[in-house]
């Protein structure tokens, strides 16, 4: 099946794709959603409240402000090279293996693997983990060829970001791929507007 992303800086409008793209008919078990921050602020492993929702279920549409479908099943897994994130969907599979439902730890592949697995392209691969890395949030679904240019439209509505324009801005800041052995983003003001600015074409 062909394969749509949709790299955002923030939760709400990741939320709001989502939401648009099962209203336009794709179902839930093809769309995987990956954010770093919710509100405005950095999932961290130390908010025991929300890692303890996330895995039991009984917390997180509330805190996600999800009413149902995909969205109403997200937990918080540590990422490598990420860190706490909060997700749901077939990509999250990808990376934690089997287990049923969302959980708190470490991740079993690797995040650029989980991508490139699911038919990313390597360079792709490296800006969306490095965005996601800095605070962005990530949609991605896999959708029949004929939903592909409404897709595409969906996600540029909301707008996504342009990710050609997302690399030139890591590279003039010297960056050269994501690097999970970088350790976590973490920006003294932690201000998540700040992770990943906003150049869009």
């Amino acid at each position: 099946m062909p394969m749509i992303a949709g790299l955002f800086d923030e939760y709400c409008k990741a939320k709001l794709a989502v939401e648009l793209l099962e209203d336009a008919g794709i179902a839930p078990k093809d769309i995987s959603i990956i954010s770093r921050t919710l509100d405005g602020r950095r999932i961290d492993e130390g908010e025991n409240q929300t890692a303890a929702d996330a895995i039991t279920g009984s917390g997180v549409g509330a805190v996600a402000g999800a009413a149902g479908g995909l969205l109403a099943g997200m937990g918080v897994i540590a990422i490598p090279g990420i860190g706490p994130v909060l997700a749901a969907g077939w990509l999250i599979t990808m990376l934690v293996g089997a287990a049923g439902g969302a959980v708190l730890g470490g991740a079993t592949g690797g995040i650029i693997g989980a991508l490139t697995g699911s038919g990313i392209s390597k360079d792709d691969a490296d800006v969306y983990a490095e965005s996601l890395r800095r605070g962005g949030a990530l949609v991605i679904a896999r959708v029949r060829e004929a939903q592909v240019p409404l897709a595409n439209e969906i996600l540029d509505r909301v707008p996504r970001i342009d990710i050609a324009a997302r690399r030139a801005f890591y590279v003039q800041g010297g960056w050269k791929r994501f690097d999970e052995k970088r350790g976590l983003y973490d920006p003294p003001d932690r201000d998540p507007i700040h992770y990943a600015p906003p150049p869009r074409v």
